[in-house]
C-alpha cells in the first residue's frame, strides 16, 4: 500500500486520538462521561445517531448483500429508513421530555426504573443484562470489520488486526466517554457519508454509466435487477421488519436523551433524514455496481466490495481517506456501544444497586475501566475471522429492538403500563428471538425480530391489563409529559404542579 494512503489515515486516526484527550478534560462529572450532560446540538446528535447506528455493516456488510443476492436485499434499506423516520418523529422528543422529568434518567435501565418506581431493581437488572449481552455481540461485529478492513487493506494478520482496531477505538472511549465518542461520530458521520457517496459515483462512471452498469448486471444474473427475485410477501415482510429495531437501540436513544432542548428534535431529524436515505442509497449501488466490476473474478468475500473499489478506483491520497471512513462507521459504533455497556455497569448496577452514594469521580474510572473490559470480551469473541458481520449485526438488532421496542413505545404512550408489564414484555421480546434464532425452516425462517416484537408487546398489553392500575404518582407524571409536549412548552413549565390525574 502507498505510503501516502498511510499517512492519509493515521492522521485520521491521530485527529480521533486527539479529540478524546480534549473531551476527557471537559469530563468530571459522571453524567458528563455516560450523557455529556445533555449538551448535544441538533446536527451533532443527528449525525452521532445515524453514525453510531450504522456501523460498519453500512459500508461493508449491506453493499456485500446487494453484490451477493441482488436487489431483492433494498427491501432491508426500505424498512430501515421508514423506522428511522418513525422513531425521530414520534419517540426522539417524546423521551427526551421523559427521562429529564423521570428523575434526570440518563441510562435506558434508569429510565424505565424511575418511569415505574421500580423500588424492587427487577426493571434495572433484567434491561441491564439484556444490554450487556447483546452489546457485547454487536460490539464484536464492529470489532470483526475494524480486523477485516486492516487485514485487507494493510496486509496484517487477522488477529493483529482486530487487535489494533479495538485499541484504536477503546484510546479515545475511555478518555473522553460520551463528547468524545459524539464529537468523533460528528466527523466520522461527514467522513462515512463522502466516502459512500463517492465510490459509486466513481464506480459506475468506470463501467460507462448507470445504464451500462444495469445492463452488465441483467447480463450476469437478470434476477439481481428485480427487487422481487426470490421473494415473497412474509419474506419482504421479513426484510423491512429491521427497521422496528430503532426503537429500542439504546446507543440511538441515548442520543435522544442527550439532545440539548426537545425544540431542536425537528432540526436534528431533518438533518438526520437526509443524511442516511442518501447513504443507504450510495451503499446499495456500491454493491449493485460491484457485480459488474468484479464480473471476471468474483470476490471471494462479498463484504469486501468497498474496500477492493478503494484500492482500484481512487489515487493513494483519496484511498486512504475513503478507508478511513470504512474505519469511521466502525469505530462510531463500537465506541457508543462501549460507552452504553461501560454506562450500565457504573450507573445501573454499581450506583443503582452496589454503592448509590457513589462520587462521580469514582463512577467515572469504574465506567472507564468497564469500556476495556467489554472490549477485550468483544475482541475475543471476534476472533473467528469467518464471522458475517451481517449476520452478528442482525442478531443484536433483533435483540434489542424486540427486548425494548415494545417497553419505549407503550412507555412513552400509555399510562396503563405496569412494572410487571414491562418486565414481562423484555424477558419475553428479548427470549423470543434468542430461541426464534436457533430454529429454521418454513415460518422459522422469518427474521426473529418480527415475532420477538409482536410476542413483547402482547406480553406487555396483557400483563399490564390483568395488572393493577399504575399508582396515581406515575399517572401524573405521564400526564405532565402529555402536557409538556401538546404544549411545547417544555422549559417554561418544568416546576409546575403536575396536573390532576383520575
Amino acid at each position: 500500500m502507498a505510503i501516502s494512503t498511510v499517512f492519509a489515515f493515521v492522521v485520521y486516526l491521530l485527529a480521533m486520538l486527539g479529540i478524546g484527550m480534549f473531551a476527557y478534560k471537559l469530563t468530571s462529572k459522571h453524567s458528563d462521561y455516560i450523557l455529556g450532560g445533555r449538551g448535544l446540538g441538533p446536527s451533532v446528535a443527528a449525525l452521532s445517531a445515524g453514525a453510531s447506528d450504522m456501523s460498519g455493516w453500512l459500508l461493508l456488510g449491506l453493499p456485500g448483500a446487494l453484490y451477493a443476492s441482488g436487489m431483492s436485499q433494498a427491501w432491508i434499506v426500505i424498512g430501515l429508513m421508514i423506522g428511522i423516520f418513525l422513531n425521530w418523529q414520534f419517540i426522539a422528543k417524546r423521551l427526551r421530555i421523559y427521562t429529564e422529568v423521570s428523575g434526570d434518567a440518563l441510562t435506558l435501565p434508569d429510565f424505565l426504573d424511575n418511569r415505574f418506581r421500580d423500588n424492587s431493581r427487577v426493571l434495572r437488572i433484567i434491561s441491564a443484562i439484556v444490554i450487556l449481552i447483546f452489546f457485547t455481540l454487536y460490539t464484536s461485529a464492529g470489532l470483526v470489520g475494524g480486523g477485516l478492513l486492516f487485514e485487507e487493506s494493510f496486509g496484517l494478520d487477522y488477529t493483529v488486526a482486530l487487535w489494533v482496531g479495538a485499541l484504536i477505538i477503546v484510546s479515545y472511549t475511555f478518555l473522553g466517554g460520551f463528547l468524545a465518542v459524539c464529537w468523533t461520530d460528528f466527523i466520522q458521520g461527514i467522513i462515512m457519508f463522502l466516502a459512500i457517496i463517492i465510490v459509486p459515483i466513481l464506480a459506475i462512471q468506470s463501467l460507462g454509466g448507470f445504464g451500462a452498469v444495469v445492463s452488465q448486471v441483467g447480463q450476469i444474473d437478470a434476477g439481481f435487477n428485480d427487487i422481487m427475485t426470490d421473494t415473497s410477501l412474509l419474506g419482504i415482510i421479513s426484510l423491512m421488519a429491521w427497521g422496528l429495531g430503532y426503537f429500542g437501540q439504546p446507543h440511538i436513544l441515548a442520543r435522544f436523551m442527550a439532545i440539548r432542548s426537545p425544540r431542536e428534535v425537528p432540526k436534528a431529524q431533518m438533518v438526520a433524514m437526509f443524511w442516511v436515505v442518501l447513504a443507504m442509497y450510495g451503499a446499495l449501488f456500491t454493491g449493485y455496481a460491484g457485480v459488474a466490476y468484479f464480473a471476471d473474478a468474483p470476490l471471494e468475500n462479498p463484504e469486501t466490495v468497498f474496500l477492493q473499489f478503494t484500492q482500484v478506483l481512487t489515487n493513494p491520497w483519496i484511498g486512504g481517506v475513503l478507508l478511513a471512513g470504512v474505519l469511521a462507521a466502525i469505530m462510531s459504533t463500537v465506541d457508543s456501544q462501549l460507552l452504553v455497556c461501560s454506562s450500565v455497569i457504573s450507573e445501573d448496577f454499581y450506583k443503582g444497586m452496589i454503592k448509590p452514594g457513589a462520587s462521580d469521580r469514582e463512577l467515572v474510572n469504574l465506567g472507564r475501566i468497564s469500556v476495556v473490559v467489554i472490549a477485550l470480551i468483544a475482541t475475543l469473541l471476534a476472533s473467528n475471522p469467518e464471522a458475517q458481520i451481517l449476520s452478528l449485526v442482525a442478531y443484536a438488532w433483533a435483540g434489542f429492538g424486540a427486548a425494548f421496542g415494545p417497553v419505549i413505545i407503550l412507555s412513552l404512550f400509555w399510562h396503563r403500563v405496569t412494572r410487571n408489564g414491562a418486565a414481562a414484555g423484555i424477558v419475553v421480546g428479548a427470549l423470543t428471538v434468542i430461541i426464534w434464532k436457533q430454529l429454521s425452516g418454513g415460518l422459522f425462517d422469518v427474521y426473529e425480530i418480527l415475532p420477538g416484537f409482536i410476542f413483547g408487546m402482547l406480553a406487555i398489553v396483557v400483563v399490564s391489563l390483568i395488572d393493577n392500575v399504575p399508582p396515581i404518582e406515575i399517572r401524573q407524571e405521564f400526564a405532565t409529559v402529555r402536557d409538556h409536549i401538546h404544549a411545547d412548552s417544555y422549559g417554561d413549565a418544568l416546576g409546575t404542579p403536575p396536573p390532576a390525574v383520575e
